[in-house]
């Protein structure tokens, strides 16, 4: 009997699961709405849009995300290898020019026999034939409905916010100095250094700025803690920012020879280095405001802004009540699901949830059952995370945090770091090896 499976969505979940299970003989119908409907979102007509930043995080193995990169080249990731194929320098990150990520992996789904592509809004799911939804945090509309008659409506909504993009040419590169922290990797970021007095009257600006409004909101406001619009934590304490990404810790103005009182980094947003995205700058704020405020920073005050911070509605499962371990819906299980709508966030714990979500379906396909992945692994444990009951659920990205201890301690943090994600690739190794 033929093998198929149906996929709707080509981000980054949806393609790197078509990716793997088309490379192990799985015929798959891959359904997206582009060009025909855009999220709010959404701009390009290309799979695995990249839509908050260009960065896909740091590529140390001492680093969570440099642990879930090597977990996922185990499991055998292809949107990793576009990643590296259109990568711009940004110090000890991942980042990648976005249109030249998209078009690699638009290219790699189009030019592969076992996919079948097929353009149109979905507005209907069948609940008895092998799905992957994997349609992201801004599912809406009929599809919506659709997974809420599947799930009993039991599903949770909040605001997203993506930061502002500005042009290279347009920075006062006197004011502007180029430096990563403690001096890690090449100079791969712009540094833009408040004095005290700048960076209060910077703070009483930004609290008191106007925000735009929210449109088709419904219930409570509930911002993720990870990706929360400067102005909020702003509004937190005129300290908070600069413990946050404001940070000036590994940092020396070299026009003062002084460390910076506060600081706000650009990084490079495409490989030819002309746009640079305002790190950390998630908002809401309007586009006028955003234009008055953000040139108080220093080096911005003629900056040319591409793109405005906006801010738009994102949808997830209650996954810890709807979801088994092998990503599929306890009441439907051939309806799977993956990507951030199941409450996994972040870019590559995105890509890595399809990544799984292909392995079980091809399980399924096969008639067995796909063994749980060791708990000392970080995808593991993101797993763990979003299918364990949880009240007071939101997504989680990749962290340390979530990984067991080491049974002997390491006081020196890197060196614990490294030992642990050693131990979660072991045990990744002989996992993939178990499952062939």
């Amino acid at each position: 009997m033929e093998k198929r499976v149906t996929i709707l969505g080509a981000g980054l979940a949806g393609c790197e699961a078509a990716l793997w299970l088309a490379e192990q003989g799985v015929q798959v119908d891959l359904y997206e709405q582009k060009p025909v409907k855009f999220s709010p979102a959404h701009k390009s007509e290309g799979f695995a849009e990249l839509v908050c930043s260009n960065s896909l995080k740091a590529d140390r193995l001492d680093s969570a995300s440099g642990l879930l990169k090597a977990e996922m080249k185990l499991l055998g990731s292809h949107l990793l290898k576009a990643a590296e194929a259109t990568r711009v320098a940004a110090g000890g990150a991942l980042a990648v020019d976005r249109d030249a990520f998209s078009a690699a992996v638009t290219e790699m789904v189009k030019s592969q026999p076992n996919i079948t592509l097929h353009t149109g809004e979905v507005t209907a799911i069948d609940e008895n034939r092998l799905t992957l939804v994997a349609t992201g945090p801004l599912t809406e509309g009929a599809l919506a409905d659709e997974i809420t008659r599947l799930t009993g409506g039991d599903k949770l909504s909040f605001y997203d916010a993506a930061a502002p993009i500005v042009t290279a040419e347009s920075l006062d590169m006197n004011k502007v100095f180029a430096a990563s922290r403690y001096g890690r990797g090449d100079a791969d970021y712009l540094n833009c250094p408040f004095n005290k007095e700048e960076y209060e009257a910077f703070h009483a600006a930004l609290v008191s700025a106007e925000r735009a409004p929210l449109h088709e909101f419904d219930g409570k406001l509930t911002v993720y803690e990870g990706c929360m619009p400067i102005e909020v934590m702003a509004g937190r304490g005129a300290d908070t920012m600069r413990f946050g990404p404001l940070r000036p810790v590994g940092l020396t103005d070299p026009h003062t020879g002084h460390r910076p009182w506060a600081n706000v980094q650009l990084r490079r947003e495409n490989a030819g280095g002309t746009l640079y995205n305002i790190v950390g700058f998630q908002t809401n704020l309007k586009f006028g405001e955003q234009k008055r405020v953000f040139s108080m920073i220093p080096g911005l005050e003629n900056a040319e802004f591409v793109r405005y911070g906006v801010m738009h509605r994102n949808t997830f499962l209650n996954s810890p009540h709807l979801l088994s371990r092998s990503l599929n819906l306890k009441k439907h299980p051939m309806v799977y699901f993956a990507g951030q709508i199941t409450g996994f966030e972040g870019y590559m714990e995105s890509a890595a949830c399809g990544l799984l979500a292909a392995r079980s379906i091809l399980a399924a396909l096969n008639e067995r059952q796909l063994p749980e992945l060791p708990a000392e692994t970080m995808l593991g444990q993101l797993v763990r995370y979003i299918t364990t009951e949880n009240k007071n659920f939101q997504p989680m990205g990749a962290n340390m945090g979530i990984l067991p201890p080491l049974e002997e301690h390491i006081r020196d943090k890197r060196e614990r770091y490294l030992a642990i994600a050693n131990r979660a690739v072991a045990a990744m190794e002989q996992w993939v090896e178990e499952t062939r």
